[in-house]
This record gives structure tokens, C-alpha cells and sequence, in this order.
């Protein structure tokens, strides 16, 4: 039972970050989400998860979302703008998918771990969430992964206040709720 515990006050510990992200940057990101034709999002792996939880999120703000790569995704333009989760911001994806918003001027928002990357360099606005490394009580990419969660679960907050939503508007827009 000790692991458990050891591991929730490691991840607990690593949320505390969270407390340090600059607001304006982050109001900045909610302003551009907003102004935005269309909102992309792209990940790889768990980091692809936590992205379309976000931009199902986006949905029920009644916001144009998409993740990158499905079937329904319209063509980026420089209308849009389009978030990338990348813990090394080095995924060869999430690479490619900035080339592309380089060349058609949308506006790359960027989540990574460290400002010594490629997609942080490519990026209008940027979020560098400060995780410690892998451990055996967060292995792999899950300190990244939970802590995006809990920022774009706090952009949704904002970006609620922003507009005037309440629970109650998101609800009307939830695939299972009508």
C-alpha cells in the first residue's frame, strides 16, 4: 500500500507546478482559442488522448475542434490554430503537423516539458510544463501527460468564464446528455 501513496504524493507534488505557469500567457492561449476559425489538436500516445479530451471539451464550449488526423478534420489555414502535446517536443508527428501550419500560417500553440526542443521553437505561444523526470511511481511520459490534462481542464475553466458558459451550456452540447 506504501507505492500508492508514495506515488499520489509524487504526482501531487509535481501538480504543485501548475501553481507557477504565467496567467497572461495562458489567458493569451484562451484569447487565441477563442478568436480562432478552427482548433486543431494533435498528440501522440496518452499525449493524443489527453488532446482529444480537450478538444471534445472545446465541442461543448460550442467552439469548431478538431484533432488532427481524424476523418472528419477540415484543411488548416491561417484562421485556425493548432495545439501540439509533445513531453520531448521532439514527436516526428507533431513535428510534421507544425511544418504544415508554418507553411499555411496558422498559429502553433505548443505544450512541452522543456524550452530545448523543435516545437517549442516553432510555436506563437507556448506552455512549458515543469515535470520531473520518470520514476517507477510516475513512469514514462505520465507526469506530462496528467499535468496537460489538469492545464487544458483549467483552460476550459477560463475559457468558460471568458464566454459566459456555465455546466449547464456545456451539458447541451454533450454527445450523451441531450
Amino acid at each position: 500500500m506504501t507505492t500508492l501513496i508514495d506515488s499520489l504524493e509524487y504526482m501531487m507534488n509535481n501538480f504543485e507546478n501548475l501553481r507557477e505557469l504565467d496567467e497572461k500567457t495562458v489567458a493569451d492561449i484562451s484569447h487565441q482559442i477563442l478568436n480562432s476559425r478552427n482548433v486543431f489538436v494533435y498528440g501522440v500516445g496518452r499525449s493524443g488522448i489527453v488532446g482529444r479530451m480537450f478538444a471534445m471539451r472545446l465541442v461543448q464550449l460550442g467552439l469548431q475542434a478538431y484533432f488532427v488526423g481524424e476523418t472528419i478534420a477540415p484543411v488548416v489555414t491561417g484562421k485556425d490554430s493548432v495545439i501540439l502535446l509533445s513531453g520531448t517536443g521532439e514527436t516526428q508527428g507533431a513535428l510534421l503537423v507544425a511544418q504544415i501550419c508554418r507553411r499555411v500560417n496558422a498559429k502553433i500553440i505548443s505544450i512541452t516539458s522543456s524550452t530545448d526542443n523543435s516545437i517549442y521553437r516553432a510555436s506563437d505561444f507556448r506552455i512549458v510544463l515543469k515535470t520531473n523526470r520518470s520514476s517507477d511511481l510516475a513512469p514514462l511520459g505520465t507526469l506530462f501527460e496528467s499535468s496537460s490534462h489538469i492545464l487544458l481542464d483549467m483552460i476550459v475553466a477560463l475559457l468558460m468564464k471568458m464566454k459566459g458558459e456555465t455546466e449547464e451550456d456545456l451539458r447541451k452540447r454533450h454527445a450523451i446528455w441531450l
